[in-house]
């Protein structure tokens, strides 16, 4: 792959999980890492010093990025700290499931905000720097359950459906500015998220996958870090399918 040294990285939402994964292999590629969390602090300082031992330059900034002032802060002192901003990756998310009939209105909402809203308010705040900067990578961490649906997550499958409309969107008008925009789509990848769910339903969902194994963080991170290259430099709108084949 080739070395991001040099570039800065935004990564929201990357306290855990896949957020993670995707800092830690920018990081191993060279990138400055701008690690942005809401709440979880517990575990920020050992991956801001897990990047330092890889090489990079990490910051932590707290922020909702459901909040469109926060959003702007966050890029603001990304950009202060870095000089510029090279990758967005718009990874945060949450989910509130629960069927259609029994949803309360502020489960839909909530969702809609952080996982939909929250993108856009990043995207709106770093676009003109990239604009400025004559070039850009912007990655959306969509979902699959965003392309097929999912019974019981009509928010997180509205929201993420929507990230892949905002990437097409976005790609089409900023293209000309050199700025590249795609998505990522995960299937079930082994998360704190999905470790919760219970043997039956991981059993039903393996049967789905044509691969038969569930996806590491690290395989979502390989295709973002892909992405963010100039490896990917004639590739924009797309969304790339990690799933092991769920969504063919």
């Amino acid at each position: 792959m080739e070395s991001l040294k040099g570039k800065t990285a935004v990564v929201t939402g990357a306290s855990r999980g896949i957020g993670k994964a995707i800092a830690l292999r920018l990081a191993e590629l060279g990138a400055n890492i701008v690690i942005n969390y809401r709440s979880n602090s517990s575990s920020i300082e050992e991956l801001v010093k897990e990047i330092s031992e890889k090489g990079s330059k990490a910051i932590a900034i707290q922020g909702d990025v459901s909040i469109f002032s926060e959003a702007e802060g966050i890029m603001k002192k990304a950009l202060e700290t870095f000089g510029t901003i090279d990758i967005l990756v718009n990874n945060a998310g949450i989910t509130k499931d629960g069927l259609i009939m029994r949803m309360k209105e502020e489960d839909f909402d909530k969702v809609i905000e952080v996982n939909l809203k929250g993108a856009f308010n990043c995207l709106r705040h770093v676009t003109p720097i990239m604009v400025k900067q004559k070039g850009g990578r912007i990655i959306n961490i969509s979902s699959v359950v965003g392309v097929s649906g999912n019974a019981g997550q009509v928010n997180y499958s509205a929201a993420k459906a929507g990230l892949i409309g905002m990437t097409k969107t976005a790609a089409r008008e900023l293209a000309s500015r050199g700025i590249n925009v795609n998505a990522v789509a995960p299937g079930f990848i082994q998360t704190d998220m999905t470790e919760v769910l219970s043997d039956k339903v991981k059993e039903s969902t393996l049967n789905n996958i044509p691969l038969k194994k569930f996806g590491r963080a690290e395989d979502v991170a390989n295709a973002v870090a892909f992405l963010a290259s100039s490896n990917s430099d004639y590739i924009t709108g797309q969304v790339i399918h990690v799933d092991g084949g769920m969504v063919i």
